[in-house]
Parts: C-alpha cells; structure tokens; sequence
C-alpha cells in the first residue's frame, strides 16, 4: 500500500502493478473509483480504488505506439484511447475489447468525447494539424477542422473546447449545433504549452475559462469573455526550485497537467520537479505544497466527487536521455483531497 520514504516522501496510498514505461496520462471514471493509466509502453490499465487505500488491477489493453491520452465515456464503462500509432480506440471494459474508432495521418495527440444535447461524438487532435469529429458508428470523420499547428493539448467541457498549439495559440471552439471555432488566444506565455484544463464558474456551473501550464514553471487563466482581460487574465509561477542564496540560480520545470477540483473549483499542478501543488485561483494564492519525489509527476486527476487526487510518478524526458534512470520505478499515488482543496476564506488569506 505504501512505498519507501524516499520513493514515497507524502506518505500517500500507491496502486500495484504500475507500468514500467513512462506513463503519459492517468484519468477517474465520471461516476466510480475506477482509473485508468495510459503509457509509452503501448499499454492502458485499469484499477479499482478505495477511500481507504485499497487497489486492485482490473484489465488492460495495448495500441500498436505509445498512448498519448485517454478518455472516459460518460457513462464509465468504455474507454478512449489516442496513439503515436495514428490511431484512436473504444476499449469496452466490461467485455475487455477494444478497436478502433479514429484515424490520423500522424500520431493522436488527444481525445475527448462530447455529450451535447444534440449529439454525441468523438473530438480527436493529431499532429497532422487536424482536429476531427467522429460518429464512433463510422468509419470517416463525419468534420475534420484544419488548425495553425500541431495539437499538444485540449480539453472539452461542453459547450467548450479548447487546443493548445505548437505556435502558443489557443483555440477556443463552440460546440453548440457543430463544433466550429469562436475565437483564437494568444495567452502571456512565453514558451511551449504542456497542459490545459477547463474550469467552470462556480455560481452558474458553466465553462467559464481555462488554465494552460507550460514547460517555463508559469500557468496562465484565461476568462472566454472577461470584462476586464487585462485584470481578469493572469499568469502565476510554479514548479520552480527555491532560491536560498542570493546569486543562485533558479530552476525552471515544466508544468506537466492541470486538474480542477469537481466541488471547490480549485486546481492542482504538478510538475517535473517531482511535486504537487494546490491553487485557489480566485484568491490567486497556493494551498499546499508535496514535498518531492524522485522522478517528475506527469499526470493528475480527481475522481468523481472530489474525495480523492491520484498522480503518476515517472520519467517526463524533459531533460533528455541522458537523465533517464532505468532503476528509478514508476508509481502511481492517491490520497484523500477534500479538506486541502478547500478555498481559503478572507480570514485565512490575512
């Protein structure tokens, strides 16, 4: 249940039977403890979790490249997957079969399944600089939507969608009727994007903006439509080493996933520096800090309610090959979330 100290410096709860390759997404069922774990060994596992610490591994599948991403169906009994293979998948877990649904003409970046009243599809981004709409029930893209570079991240939350690009635009897509683009971002930062999460308003429960991490240890939230864009947009540093004399030189890590908190609306980061940290971006201030774990942390997720954060602990190769270490073992942690993700109060801000 738990690892070493050294490998483990949080003491939180560790699933078994993690992948050995580097592991590129991780992702909560929207209505059970189930999590899935997607990596560059070609392989998707699924776990059951508890609250009180308890795992088991349930099942698995493979692609024929390294899986980039991952996506639930709503109603928590298939997977999305996306592959270096060119190729996503429908992985049905309750038969333990999967094929694919999806195809572009480099590797899949991304995947995301939009639920609109209207319709339900399948939104995938490549590296081919398309962005393609699938009826899973088909085997062509039923829209295909030309964008200024490769795709390195998205998120959807109907009815928005947002990609991040290669040349640092964001795009912001309508997906009310059909999917089609409303506006182009160019958000204050300065260096390749790594990561983005939509994040909803809190009084009317609507997508509301997003948060988009990048390799220079700085996030930068972004309002749709925000009166005041000059104040309402900012950008934040994180994943950054202490400096604790002065002339030291600070170092910069990548922000390698962002997730919001189902119920406070605050959000993680985690980074390659091997921690965690917890965000009220309202009061623009940090919660709580992990200590470090010996390899980066690539991916983050809450489940369902809220009640749990797990993160995966591996190599990010963000400093090349020369740093990789093939005895340092990959982990996959969890650990209770509610109470250090709640916002702060005004008294507690003083």
């Amino acid at each position: 249940m738990f690892a070493s100290y050294a490998n483990n410096p949080n003491k939180d709860f560790e699933l078994t039977d993690v992948q050995d390759d580097s592991i590129s997404k991780i992702k909560f069922s929207p209505s059970s403890n189930y999590l899935v774990a997607c990596s560059w060994d070609n392989i998707i596992r699924c776990w059951e979790l508890n609250e009180s610490g308890q795992s088991q591994a349930k099942a698995q599948q493979s692609h024929g490249g390294p899986i980039l991403g991952c996506c639930w169906h709503p109603d928590g009994t298939k997977v999305f997957t996306c592959s270096c293979d060119k190729t996503s998948k429908i992985w049905d877990l309750q038969s333990n079969q999967s094929m694919p649904v999806a195809q572009h003409e480099a590797p899949i970046k991304s995947v995301h399944w939009i639920h609109a009243p209207n319709y339900q599809c399948l939104m995938t981004g490549g590296w081919d600089r398309k962005l393609k709409f699938w009826d899973t029930r088909q085997p062509n893209a039923v829209l295909s939507l030309d964008i200024p570079e490769r795709l390195y991240c998205a998120d959807v939350d109907y009815p928005l969608a947002v990609v991040g690009c290669a040349d640092r635009s964001a795009l912001c897509l309508n997906l009310e009727g059909q999917p089609q683009l409303a506006k182009k971002d160019e958000p204050q930062l300065k260096y390749q994007y790594r990561c983005l999460s939509i994040f909803k308003d809190k009084n009317r429960n609507q997508p509301t903006g997003y948060a988009l991490g990048s390799i220079e240890g700085r996030v930068a939230i972004q309002y749709i439509n925000p009166p005041n864009p000059e104040k309402d947009n900012f950008t934040f540093k994180c994943h950054r080493s202490m400096v604790q004399r002065q002339g030291d030189t600070q170092e910069v890590f990548p922000v390698n996933d962002i997730a919001f908190h189902p119920v406070h609306n605050t959000l993680a980061t985690v980074g390659a520096d091997g921690r965690y940290s917890f965000w009220d971006k309202d009061a623009r201030t940090k919660l709580k800090t992990s200590d470090a774990l010996p390899q980066p942390i690539t991916s983050c997720d809450f489940n369902y309610n809220g009640n749990l954060f797990a993160y995966s602990v591996s190599y990010d190769w963000s400093k090349g090959h020369q740093h990789y270490d093939p005895q340092k073992k990959n982990h996959i942690f969890f650990k209770q979330a509610q109470e250090d993700l709640k916002p702060r109060t005004r008294k507690q801000q003083r």
